[in-house]
């Protein structure tokens, strides 16, 4: 009897625009659609996940490339690296363990453009090296003979060695220590005043990691965008009920978030598999009505900058 086959759409209807010196804080908790969505802005797309349909636009210059449209070798050549690369979660899972840090880089280097001068790429990258505060020895050790933090760092190094305008962080904290995270943000930012990147965007779980670096908040919920605002603006007043409880679950020593009181969020997320009818989280919301259950609430922009995806604020 053969397996059953489901499809599953992880990201569903979403539309994110990033500018120039964003610096964007994407935030959901596990199964939310936030790394699939990092994949799809590179259009690094492998079985079993595929593109159904939508686009995904990148401004060079005066072109708009239309990523899903370019195979994986335009890909590797124009766009990952030189215009957006990406730190994966786990650092040494991202090295191979087998090659020293200066074989990894030669090798990323010449995957776009096998005849680049050794050297000046060892140049290169011992600039960037000291530039983020990693010790220029660490180019010929092993990834195993680093530190979380200084492997998190070398992935880094690696992945900004060609100036990228956009670089994704997919949770690049979350397996640090508290100290090691701090050091590792203080990186982003680094590469990030330096105008090494233009933008980035930082994938996190985690609203109080995220609002020391972003100066944006998206948040994600089972496969969807539901709030898009400034970082300062939706810790303050969260529109989505998701978000204010997301917030009122995270302990905190500020004032305008601790005199909330801490909550809690009942319920689990859905099986995306089969989602609810309607919005996808009114079967764990406060103010659930009959329209929440029957129709999905439209993406709007209520004041300037702030979206929602909420019955309560849309006209019905």
């Amino acid at each position: 009897m053969g397996a059953i086959q489901r499809t599953i759409k992880a990201v569903d209807g979403v539309s994110l625009r990033i500018f120039e010196r964003d610096v964007v804080g994407v935030v959901g908790e596990s199964g939310s659609g936030k790394s699939t969505l990092a994949n799809v802005m590179m259009m690094n797309i492998r079985p079993p996940l595929m593109f159904v349909g939508g686009s995904v636009r990148l401004n060079v210059g005066k072109e708009v490339l239309e990523l899903q449209k370019l195979d994986r070798d335009v890909l590797r050549e124009k766009v990952w690296g030189r215009e957006i690369a990406i730190v994966p979660q786990s650092a040494l899972n991202a090295l191979m363990p087998t090659l020293k840090i200066r074989k990894l880089i030669l090798d990323v280097v010449k995957s776009h453009n096998p005849d680049v001068v050794e050297d000046e790429v060892i140049g290169l990258a011992l600039k960037r090296f000291r530039e983020i505060g990693l010790p220029e020895i660490a180019i010929n050790m092993y990834p195993f003979e680093l530190s979380g933090g200084m492997r998190q760092r070398a992935v880094i190094a690696i992945a900004t060695l060609l100036n990228p305008r956009l670089l994704i962080a997919d949770e690049p904290t979350s397996a640090l220590d508290v100290v090691t995270q701090k050091m590792v943000l203080k990186t982003f930012l680094d590469v990030y005043n330096r105008n090494i990147i233009k933008s980035i965007v930082f994938i996190t779980h985690d609203i109080a990691t995220v609002r020391q670096i972003a100066t944006r908040i998206v948040i994600m919920y089972a496969g969807k965008i539901v709030e898009d605002g400034s970082v300062e603006e939706v810790v303050a007043k969260p529109l989505h009920p998701y978000t204010d409880g997301l917030l009122g679950s995270v302990l905190t020593p500020e004032e305008e978030i601790r005199k909330r009181g801490l909550k809690y969020i009942p319920g689990q997320p859905p099986d995306l598999a089969n989602p609810p009818p309607g919005c996808r989280f009114h079967p764990r919301c406060p103010f659930a009505m009959d329209i929440c259950r029957r129709e999905e609430p439209p993406f709007i922009e209520v004041e300037k900058s702030r979206f929602v995806a909420c019955w309560l604020y849309s006209k019905r």
